[in-house]
């Protein structure tokens, strides 16, 4: 009630009152549900949007997995489109795209098949010296370990009757591992057809690639196709990116192991350098099971000292590949933490064993430059009161504004 001077009458309630009544006595009024905390509904939001993004992850997993064979081959296509396409299309600026890319498939594979021949030759010729020097070795270890300053000693009986035994766990187990060899092979045939289903898509991925990718685009809806685009473009440039970087910094990192055992007279250094090479592309894992590999070798065939260079040199190699080779080559196309990348590999390994070890850093930071592409931030914020105090005066009743209040003058 208004009294004729225009002023309140007493015991009449404000509008800022009488909403902040409604709002106790029906919550859905203001707009605040206050059922549960705050905290709780903030987390009950995260977490069943978790649930959904990890349910469409294990259908992807899962989907995968039905079909390796096919996922292996269309990555293994990507990857030769993406080391094979610098030269396709320097070549086709002088002759038509479809002759420049059967000349790069046969530049690549009788590069392949030159390097398995060498190695193949240099076990040849070396296996008779190899393996005499290997006996050597293996003489001077049981030496030293029977009367070596260790604080403890091996006998040759000792390692006779491990040896016995072995053999006679393998006489025991005959069925079992000629059944795993028998699924062995059968992976080798299953290697060899995702190979040639990998070339046959890497041919089309050549030639054709950009209208395949426009062809894609335009079954589309139109409002959705510059995403797709833009996050297209973002993760082929990293995935190109980092094949390309991977394959060279492996080479250089064969080329100076092979000349590093050759200086120390490292027998089988060809295929040792080929071992660290194929170490290059697993990270973390690859180099430091090659190293070892390649110190055994040296052990038993050079001594104790030529192991203990080979490994130092394997590590300065190592060293030379993550401080000068990767920032140099890859740049910044593939920027991902160093605990990222163990993290990744970890989960890989465990999911898919080598070969998930192998493309969970690819998958990671195509996914990452995707996702840095496509995402909005928010501006900056401005100077103002604490978040928490804004919170809760946000939330508090008590501070509802009084629609009839006068506006604050500067």
């Amino acid at each position: 009630m208004v009294d004729v001077t225009g002023a309140r009458s007493a015991g009449a309630p404000s509008p800022a009152a009488r909403k902040v009544a409604g709002g106790r006595r029906n919550p859905g009024v203001t707009g605040h549900d206050e059922t549960a905390p705050r905290w709780l509904r903030r987390a009950a939001g995260v977490g069943w949007r978790l649930l959904v993004v990890l349910a469409a992850v294990v259908v992807v997993f899962y989907a995968t997995s039905r079909v390796t064979l096919l996922f292996i081959a269309v990555f293994l296509a990507l990857v030769f489109t993406a080391v094979l396409r610098p030269l396709v299309d320097l070549m086709a600026k002088v002759m038509p795209r479809g002759l420049a890319t059967a000349l790069s498939l046969l530049a690549g594979i009788l590069f392949f098949l030159g390097m398995l021949t060498y190695v193949g030759y240099s076990i040849a010729t070396q296996w008779n010296d190899l393996s005499k020097q290997f006996a050597n070795g293996i003489n001077q270890i049981t030496d030293f370990l029977e009367s070596g300053t260790l604080p403890f000693t091996i006998t040759s009986e000792q390692i006779a009757e491990w040896i016995d035994n072995g053999l006679a766990w393998i006489q025991e187990h005959a069925g079992d591992l000629a059944g795993q060899a028998a699924a062995s092979a059968g992976s080798v045939v299953v290697g060899f057809t995702a190979v040639a289903l990998a070339i046959f898509c890497t041919v089309f991925f050549l030639a054709r690639g950009a209208q395949m990718w426009t062809w894609f685009l335009n079954q589309l809806p139109a409002r959705t196709r510059a995403s797709w685009q833009t996050a297209g473009g973002a993760g082929w440039y990293t995935f190109s990116g980092y094949t390309r970087g991977t394959v060279i910094i492996a080479l250089t990192d064969g080329v100076l192991a092979f000349l590093l055992l050759t200086v120390l007279q490292v027998p089988l250094a060809a295929p040792l350098a080929v071992l660290v090479l194929i170490g290059a592309f697993i990270p973390l894992v690859g180099a430091p099971a090659a190293m070892v590999v390649a110190m055994i070798v040296a052990l038993a065939a050079n001594g104790l000292w030529s192991a203990v260079f080979v490994g130092l040199g394997i590590a300065l190699i190592g060293q030379l590949e993550g401080h000068i080779l990767q920032p140099l080559i890859m740049g910044k196309q593939v920027s991902l933490h160093p605990v990222v990348v163990a993290l990744a590999v970890t989960a890989g390994t465990l999911t898919a064993g080598i070969l998930g070890a192998v493309i969970s850093v690819p998958l990671v930071a195509v996914a990452w430059a995707i996702f840095s592409r496509l995402r909005t931030l928010d501006p900056p914020m401005e100077a103002g009161p604490p978040v928490e105090e804004a919170d809760e005066e946000a939330d508090d009743p008590a501070f509802v504004a009084d629609d009839d209040a006068p506006a604050p003058t500067p």
